[in-house]
């Protein structure tokens, strides 16, 4: 395990799939990433790549031929290397090799910055197609917190409050057997209460989300998101059908990539949302978290 930290923060980082584990608060004393407790989700801050959900049947084709991989692809599984590493920052890389030839046909290298900046964590992605063709994949993050944060505080007592991009329409997509279709536009500020039946069809997803906070009604705690220029956003806790509950986490995850949609064709270089990066070049982006 990685650790990095300044005045503020101190945060554990595992080299399995480049994880942020821990983010403990030096000044107040709490964490705020989820535990990993597999009972609810054995998993705390994934990386997903190179897709972002389900596909259809999970499986694509991509120039004639068929490939199978599972929800939120295997980056999240393999181990990375450091490349660097300093008190408040550290960086990871994973390169390809050949060793995912059979599920995905590409050579490329997912580098991954972790940088601390008073009590905030920036995360910044580097894509780097190391193929002799044009590579298609998409990205994205999947940090779970904790809530609620504070003693004497429910669940019930959070919000997820959504700023979204003023220059874009935003839509907001629900899942339908783990494939997304448009349920409509939403216009200005979103305030979500955080309860059981707002995760009783999986997760919510929006496009077009600049910031995305979780509030308390009860303290100044929470954690703010801030995801310009990302064209999707998820929202997720684990629901419980028969016990009418959701786990003590809420992620908030930025995507450039979605899952399949209903009415997919399968072809990989058509999927919704994906990303196309040409031989030799690199894609960048990132988002940043405050722990307040």
């Amino acid at each position: 395990m990685l650790v990095i930290e300044n005045d503020w923060l101190k945060v554990n980082i595992a080299t399995e799939g480049a994880e942020v584990r821990q983010v403990h608060h030096k000044k107040n004393g709490m964490d705020y990433m989820w535990s990993g407790n597999s009972a609810y989700w054995g998993r705390v801050s994934p990386v997903l790549f190179p897709i972002v959900g389900r596909l259809k049947r999970d499986r694509f084709t991509l120039d004639e031929k068929t490939y199978h991989m599972s929800q939120h692809g295997f980056l999240r599984d393999v181990n990375f290397k450091v490349k660097a590493q300093s008190k408040e920052k550290a960086s990871f890389v994973f390169e390809s090799e050949g060793s995912f030839q059979d599920v995905y046909p590409y050579e490329f290298q997912v580098v991954i910055h972790y940088t601390l900046e008073q009590d905030s964590l920036q995360v910044q992605w580097e894509v780097i197609n190391e193929s002799r063709k044009t590579m298609y994949f998409s990205i994205g993050g999947h940090p779970a917190f904790r809530i609620p944060l504070a003693e004497g505080e429910t669940i019930e007592d959070y919000t997820v409050e959504l700023v979204p991009a003023s220059d874009k329409k935003v839509i907001e997509y629900e899942l339908e057997n783990s494939l997304v279709k448009e349920k409509g536009t939403v216009q200005g500020r979103q305030v979500i209460s955080l309860k059981p039946s707002v995760f009783a069809n999986d997760a919510c997803i929006y496009s077009h989300i600049d910031h995305a906070s979780i509030k308390s009604s009860k303290s100044n705690h929470g954690v703010e998101v801030e995801l310009t220029g990302f064209p999707f956003v998820g929202l997720w806790s684990k629901y419980n059908k028969e016990q009418n509950t959701i786990a003590p986490f809420v992620c908030i995850e930025p995507w450039y990539g979605i899952a399949d949609a209903v009415e997919t064709t399968g072809d990989f270089k058509e999927k919704k949302g994906i990303n196309q990066l040409e031989a030799n070049q690199t894609f960048k982006a990132g988002y940043k978290m405050a722990f307040k």
